[in-house]
């Protein structure tokens, strides 16, 4: 059944296209369903990211994330309470909000209309994962996340909100401090078909979805700890 919903995950298939050498496909939707509706993925890939973190010698609960969004186009099938118009990408879809620890592995997500705000979503975002994660004091973020956010995760959740910004004078390409941790998480979601666009009619199925392509990666780490790729 796990085998079957990443091969989904990784090859973008619908459904009904389940080879036939796995279970059929409405036993592993029920399977899906069920892990998803009582958040056993969000579980089970919890402790495999706690395991990874104590074989590269880290505490298995993280001191510190970074914070970004993404926007992405919508199939038709997303219908029109969960999708919206993001004005500065130009994209009518979807907007995936995470937080990831400073090896690039997921501590929550959560997806909304493309057309919510950043700071908007960070907010609620921000204090599950300082609810979930004790140890959290500090989450890198760029300037979109600038104003009241800063001052509300100080006094509210005890994080200290800190802001990488792109100098003035820049120009062209250039990987800024910590931000590029969490610029890496999103290469390696459009890595897998089904995330390149949003597919799912709820959001909880597309944040599922995201958990799911996290499980390869993290195994891939338990069994090379020593190895530098992704």
């Amino acid at each position: 059944m796990l085998d079957a919903i990443r091969y989904l995950v990784d090859n973008g298939i619908k459904w009904r296209a389940m080879p036939a050498d796995f279970p059929r496909w409405d036993r592993v939707y029920a399977f899906f369903r069920r892990w998803r509706d009582h958040g056993l993925v969000r579980e089970f890939h919890d402790r495999l990211r706690g395991q990874v973190r104590q074989t590269l010698g880290k505490d298995a609960e993280p001191s510190a994330g970074v914070i970004d969004s993404q926007s992405v186009k919508a199939d038709a099938v997303v219908g029109a309470d969960s999708r919206g118009f993001d004005g500065g990408k130009q994209i009518n879809g979807r907007k995936r909000h995470v937080v990831v620890d400073t090896l690039g592995l997921l501590l929550a997500v959560t997806v909304t209309a493309a057309d919510t705000g950043d700071r908007t979503a960070a907010q609620v975002l921000l204090a599950q994962v300082a609810g979930t994660h004790h140890r959290l004091n500090l989450v890198w973020a760029d300037g979109g996340y600038t104003g009241s956010l800063v001052e509300h995760c100080l006094a509210a959740l005890a994080v200290v909100l800190s802001i990488v910004k792109r100098s003035d004078d820049m120009r062209g390409f250039v990987v800024l401090p910590k931000r590029w941790i969490v610029e890496r998480f999103f290469a390696h979601l459009m890595r897998s078909r089904r995330l390149v666009r949003d597919f799912e009619r709820r959001t909880t199925s597309a944040e599922a979805m995201i958990y799911w392509s996290m499980v390869p990666l993290m195994t891939r780490r338990l069994a090379r700890p020593h190895s530098r790729r992704a």
